[in-house]
């Protein structure tokens, strides 16, 4: 009996390649190179399998013209890169990587809030720039943390490891915003209280974003939701792009409507609005909130896995469902 034949869209780990060529015929993309959504379909070609990022588009009109496909698994938690009413109509399963990367994910929003309230990009680039000459009672001061009132906007998994970051390591009152409100001992767990959306805008002094995106949290924070703002606050963004106005945030960044932003994810990522570069009041990272070797092991891990199950007849591990909706 053949293998089946799947394609990797993208580099991943010799190890995980080494793996699925046990199980599958595999033409994988060790050069990491960007293909055009005609060159994509090209490549799927006779393939029933595929491993997938979240740069890597899955729509109506690539499964249309892929009717071998079977399956796409997806080396990330979030999968807004999947149209999956359509998956589901070409009975094409998608899955992803949640839970492996809760807590690295944690740990670099928790280190990204620091970094914003404490302002480290901005007098690094002073200090590079050879501008210190003395010490001054005000330079740099920032934002105090401990004691202070942590926002969070999305209550995932991701979002209950930051509030249990936020009140056990530096005492904060954490108050938080959901579709749903948690468990009473969840809440408890996480040492976190229930509130409106505008509560959490007015009263957070640092807000941390970790929703999913869909079209009904596109935009969520925009020019109307900084402005219910503190002057003082400061505003992170580990979740997706496109739930932030870009373009809102740097006027606001700009005229000090807050008083800075830590941003690891953008609309229309790898770009970044050159409004953004501009400005010196925020922490920039690439995408990085997952990096660390062993969690990004795991999520390939688990994207192979999931296509290791689904092939020997077991199913997906991690399947998303029509309409699920992402999670964080």
């Amino acid at each position: 009996m053949s293998k089946p034949h799947v394609l990797i869209t993208c580099a991943v780990f010799p190890e995980t390649i080494a793996r699925l060529q046990r199980h599958f015929e595999v033409e994988s993309n060790q050069d990491d190179a960007e293909w055009s959504p005609a060159e994509l379909i090209r490549r799927l070609q006779g393939k029933q399998g595929a491993f997938t990022t979240g740069s890597v588009r899955i729509d109506e009109a690539l499964l249309a013209a892929c009717p071998d496909l079977k399956i796409c698994a997806n080396m990330a938690v979030g999968y807004n890169n999947f149209d999956v009413d359509a998956m589901a109509r070409h009975g094409v399963t998608a899955t992803n990587a949640p839970d492996v990367l809760t807590e690295t994910t944690a740990d670099f929003g928790f280190a990204l809030l620091m970094a914003t309230a404490r302002r480290i990009t901005e007098s690094e680039h002073f200090l590079r720039r050879g501008e210190w000459k003395k010490w001054r009672y005000d330079m740099f001061a920032g934002a105090e943390i401990h004691g202070a009132t942590l926002g969070i906007l999305g209550m995932g998994r991701i979002g209950q490891g930051i509030a249990r970051r936020g009140a056990l390591g530096f005492g904060m009152n954490v108050i938080y915003h959901n579709r749903s409100r948690l468990d009473p001992a969840l809440e408890a767990e996480c040492r976190a209280r229930y509130v409106g959306k505008e509560e959490l805008l007015k009263s957070a002094d640092h807000l941390v974003l970790v929703l999913p995106y869909s079209p009904s949290s596109h935009h969520a924070i925009g020019a109307a939701e900084l402005a219910q703002m503190k002057p003082t606050a400061t505003l992170v963004n580990i979740a997706r792009g496109g739930i932030v106005d870009d373009a809102a945030l740097a006027e606001a960044l700009r005229n000090g409507t807050i008083a800075a932003a830590g941003l690891d994810v953008f609309e229309g990522e790898p770009t970044v609005l050159p409004a953004l570069l501009t400005v010196p009041n925020v922490v920039l990272t690439p995408h990085i909130a997952s990096a660390t070797i062993p969690t990004r092991r795991a999520m390939a891990e688990l994207a192979a896995d999931n296509l290791v199950s689904f092939f020997e007849g077991k199913g997906p591990i991690t399947p998303v469902l029509p309409a699920q909706g992402a999670t964080k």
